[in-house]
């Protein structure tokens, strides 16, 4: 058996959680960066509706802040998956890596969130 196995599979499962969730992202930021396509099918038939071609870029800039965010996502929880799997294997009590970088991807995912929804809200709804 395998010294501290039980660390080390909590660890692989913590790592691969945080790849899918990245893959989730990337995968968010494509279809933000494609649906572009979508409001170009939808916008004519709203009466008196165009789209803003600075719209686009958002979008297409939006998609791509997903995506990055994602592969970022997928470095970090790969250097903390190495980093705690020597921790684990220390005997010397070491620190928490804390919640930092957490919150702060989940504050960035959810401000682009938001820009999203205004954006969305302005290329759809009809303007009072």
């Amino acid at each position: 058996m395998i010294k501290r196995y039980s660390d080390h599979a909590a660890n692989e499962r913590t790592f691969l959680a945080w790849v899918r969730t990245a893959i989730a992202v990337m995968a968010f930021g494509f279809i933000i960066e494609r649906f572009d396509l979508f409001l170009k099918v939808v916008a004519p038939q709203l009466p008196e509706r165009q789209l803003a071609a600075h719209g686009e870029r958002f979008a297409n800039w939006a998609g791509l802040a997903f995506i990055v965010i994602g592969v970022v996502t997928i470095v970090i929880a790969a250097i903390r998956f190495t980093k705690t799997a020597k921790d684990i294997e220390t005997d010397a009590e070491v620190p928490s890596p804390g919640a930092r970088f957490d919150l702060a991807l989940a504050v960035m995912i959810g401000l682009l969130g938001a820009s999203l929804a205004l954006y969305l809200s302005r290329a759809v709804l009809p303007t009072i």
